[in-house]
């Protein structure tokens, strides 16, 4: 697998991570959550001669999407989003683009997903986990084989997701990372959708001490 990060800037004070994802053999490709910069993005698709197969959204935010109609116009590619988020797409209430400093989106899913879905880009295999929590359609994107997690803005290094927004929950996000996140191997390493990347074994002790406490 070749990985790409690209941290991109969307007026919220904090980059969202994109994620350029390439099957070496093949070079079918997937690019996660394209919140914006779409030429460096074409542009990184093109260094790596690139096929752009899936443009995979973790969840419905307008940080998290921005960029995707421009791409899917240059690139090509299916936009897959769980269904519970689909509708959010185009409602500014729930994606929330009048917070962040942008216009209203215009954006239809291709496909809609489900929990246990599986993705794949030539020889590789993703699995889809629903993580509700952050939003009611978040997602993470496992791959078993590269030993990783995207995982948008569910989990982040050192914390989760901010559960203050419409769809969101903390129960549901405290729930979805103890039986979705936790259970993975500790060598996994986790991809969030902000800040930097993390081991599971130093996220492990903040929900084992955490957990009592709430349920």
């Amino acid at each position: 697998m070749i990985l790409k990060e690209l941290k991109i800037d969307t007026w919220i004070g904090d980059p969202t991570n994109c994620y350029i994802v390439v099957d070496e053999k093949s070079k079918e490709t997937m690019v996660i959550d394209p919140a914006g910069d779409v030429d460096k993005i074409e542009e990184l698709i093109g260094i790596m001669e690139g096929k752009l197969k899936y443009i995979y959204l973790t969840h419905c935010h307008g940080d998290h999407i921005f960029g995707v109609t421009e791409l899917k116009n240059r690139c090509g590619g299916k936009v897959l989003i769980h269904r519970e988020d689909s509708d959010g797409l185009n409602n500014s209430q729930v994606n929330l683009t009048p917070y962040i400093g942008i216009g209203d989106i215009e954006l239809e899913a291709d496909s809609r997903i489900d929990d246990g879905d599986l993705i794949h880009l030539g020889n590789l295999e993703f699995k889809v986990f629903h993580t509700p929590g952050h939003t009611k359609g978040g997602t993470c994107l496992y791959c078993e084989k590269e030993n990783c997690l995207f995982s948008g803005d569910t989990i982040f290094r050192g914390t989760w997701g901010r559960t203050d927004l419409p769809t969101s929950s903390r129960v549901d996000i405290i729930k979805s990372i103890e039986e979705k996140i936790m259970v993975l191997p500790d060598d996994t390493i986790l991809y969030p959708g902000h800040g930097m990347m993390a081991m599971l074994k130093d996220e492990k002790p903040i929900y084992l001490e955490l957990k009592p406490k709430l349920f």
